[in-house]
Formats: C-alpha cells, sequence, structure tokens
C-alpha cells in the first residue's frame, strides 16, 4: 500500500482505490472496534461496512495531516453504538417497549492494543504461536501442550520463551514509558487478550 498520507490525499478526491486501499490496511481494526461493542460477529461485519461507507461520504471534510486510524475508529465506535440501539428497538409491532443501551465498553486506546496483541501473535512462526494459544487461551500447562503436541517439555518451554521474547520486541510500544519499566517482557494486555 502507499503511504497513508497519499491514500488519504486520494481519498478526499473521491477515487475508488483509495477506500479499497484504505480497507485493506484498516478493516482489520475496525472489526475489533465493532466486535468489542456489538459482540456480535454478523453485526461487526455490518458495523465495518457501514464505517467505511460512512468514512467515504465524509472524505472530502476529512482535514489534511489528521491521522486516519483515531478517525476511522470513532465512526466505527459511533456506527456500532448506533447499530445496538437499533438492535435494541421494538418491531413494527410494536410487541416491546424500547430500552436505552447501556454502553460502558473499552475505551479506543484498550481496542488497539488488542487488535496489536492479535497481530503481533499471528505473525509468529506456527510452532511458537500454537504454544502461546495453549498457554495463554487455553490455560494449559507446558506440560499438556507436550503432551498434546507430543514433543518434550523443554521443546515447548523453548518456543514458550522465543514466542515472548518476539512479542516483547513486536508489542514494544504498548509497554509503559515510566523510568524503570521493564521492556523484557511483554505487556500485560497479552494476558488479557489471550483469555477473550
Amino acid at each position: 500500500m502507499a503511504p497513508v498520507s497519499e491514500v488519504m490525499e486520494r481519498f478526499r478526491a473521491g477515487e475508488p482505490d483509495a477506500i479499497r486501499d484504505l480497507y485493506r490496511e484498516y478493516s482489520g481494526a475496525v472489526h475489533t472496534v465493532a466486535i468489542s461493542i456489538v459482540r456480535d460477529r454478523e453485526l461487526a461485519a455490518d458495523v465495518v461496512q457501514q464505517t467505511f461507507v460512512k468514512a467515504w461520504r465524509a472524505a472530502a471534510s476529512f482535514e489534511s495531516g489528521r491521522q486516519v486510524a483515531p478517525w476511522l475508529y470513532s465512526i466505527a465506535r459511533h456506527t456500532a453504538i448506533d447499530t445496538l440501539r437499533s438492535e435494541a428497538r421494538p418491531t413494527r409491532g410494536g410487541h416491546q417497549r424500547e430500552v436505552d443501551v447501556q454502553f460502558d465498553g473499552e475505551s479506543i486506546e484498550q481496542t488497539w492494543e488488542r487488535f496489536e496483541v492479535r497481530r503481533a501473535i499471528d505473525a509468529l512462526p506456527k510452532e511458537e504461536r500454537e504454544v502461546v494459544r495453549r498457554s495463554h487461551l487455553l490455560g494449559h500447562t507446558h506440560e499438556e501442550i507436550a503432551q498434546q503436541l507430543g514433543v518434550p517439555v523443554g521443546t515447548v518451554k523453548s518456543r514458550s520463551g522465543r514466542a515472548h521474547k518476539r512479542l516483547a520486541v513486536s508489542l514494544a510500544h504498548l509497554q509503559p514509558t515510566e523510568p524503570g519499566a521493564n521492556r523484557a517482557t511483554p505487556p500485560t494486555v497479552l494476558m488479557d487478550e489471550e483469555q477473550r
């Protein structure tokens, strides 16, 4: 993909290829925002489509030099909340009372962190990714993973160690910037993400 600034200039000019480029680059992150709010894959897919349609309609008003990601996430968040409210409305027969949708979801920053963690895990070599998945997502011990994969426990520990070193590097930008912060271990968001 061309630099985002170039794509956005084409986007603002109304070029159809530009919206496709943006979709390829940001649809995953927009989907993460959507699913964190609507908690339903079909609704989230609708939200993603609506988000890019709304972005396309508002393209001419997009300010040059503005960051596109927060803009798209904001559109996605509002669209997802509107979708939830729409789903909570009564049917045409009026059999159900309309209720306000209470939304106490995570922030855009938390959603972005989860997306970054998923992307980092997906980028791991297959064998390391499988160990991380079984360890963090499924809660299995190294011994259980070794038995499931038919490899020695030492191999599982080595793969886990290598995976966490890779994650520490690729997710370093999520670490707190406080003095003395340990950047040798992955952010705690890894545990939060893998338990979802």
